[in-house]
């Protein structure tokens, strides 16, 4: 942003007639430096871990390190649909993720709506409680939690993993909608209702579909902190054949149930698969994700 801005400083300046100055070139340069700097650094362990991925067993750990491997090993990639059932994973981490994804916009936008829109007594008390749920540890409430999922027959199913997340959607997410709501005229509720449309259709025609880019910011963090959770997984699944993809790429750091030999190039092959799906959601709804952030804040 800060280059463009510089870039669009320049391009004024020269279509006003009047060349930049030395000082504004050197800082359009600095500016240009420091934005591909800190590119480098933000994708330099992504880089890695691809070439990683390609190595064999013995450039793993060779001193200088090499970024990329002499001779890459493409069967990487091969093997780690045999060495474990990798495809059962990612199946597992699809449907928790999704239905999470699905259960926390919907509801977070539902009970978005309701803080936004209705006054009832003890609205503000309420919303401040949920908010201060932000500061709670998810240690304080994990043994709760547990022996309630016991209760329910729940455990070493997919299901403590999914179904919360269609009762309120999580306290940012609804905060995030609530924002959203309030920065959308009440005219069009007016409107709407004297139309005859009830509070739901108001909710499902009008609002929601004009709330798109907070639910692609909403979708985009829910689907991604989901499928990166390995605490959730780790307390709730026991069985092999229900373990999400985090807990299932421990499998190649040591050959499984024999205590063999790591496989690191096998977990940077797998951990590249792993980046497939969010990238994919992301450069999907990418249009939508700032202008979510943006917007949100419009009125508080």
């Amino acid at each position: 942003m800060a280059a463009g801005s510089a870039t669009n400083e320049w391009a004024g300046l020269r279509s006003a007639g009047r060349p930049p100055g030395a000082g504004q070139v050197v800082g359009t340069i600095v500016w240009y430096v420091v934005v591909i700097a800190l590119g480098i650094v933000f994708v330099g362990p992504f880089i890695w871990t691809v070439g990683s991925s390609l190595k064999n067993p013995t450039e793993l750990f060779i001193y200088p390190p090499l970024i990329m491997p002499s001779v890459p090993e493409w069967t990487n990639y091969v093997e780690i649909w045999t060495f474990v059932p990798l495809l059962t994973f990612i199946k597992n981490s699809l449907i928790a993720g999704g239905l999470t994804t699905i259960g926390q916009t919907l509801s977070a936008a539902a009970v978005g709506y309701g803080f936004a829109r209705f006054k009832f007594p003890g609205r503000d008390f309420l919303f401040i409680a949920l908010l201060g749920t932000l500061i709670v540890p998810q240690q304080v409430t994990m043994v709760p939690t547990f022996l309630l999922y016991k209760y329910l027959g729940w455990l070493d199913t997919l299901l403590p993993l999914w179904v919360p997340a269609w009762f309120g959607g999580g306290a940012f997410f609804i905060f995030l909608m609530r924002q959203f709501f309030m920065a959308l005229p009440r005219e069009l509720d007016d409107a709407a209702e004297i139309d005859g449309a009830g509070t739901v259709r108001v909710f499902w025609n009008i609002l929601l579909p004009l709330t798109i880019p907070a639910l692609a910011t909403v979708a985009i963090f829910a689907f991604l902190w989901n499928w990166n959770d390995f605490l959730s997984p780790l307390i709730y699944l026991n069985s092999e054949q229900n373990f999400t993809l985090p807990l299932g790429l421990r499998f190649f750091q040591q050959e499984a149930g024999t205590g063999g030999t790591p496989h690191e190039q096998l977990l940077m092959a797998a951990s590249v698969v792993d980046t497939i799906p969010p990238i994919i959601l992301f450069f999907s709804l990418q249009r939508y994700f700032i202008r979510g952030i943006v917007m949100s804040g419009i009125k508080g």
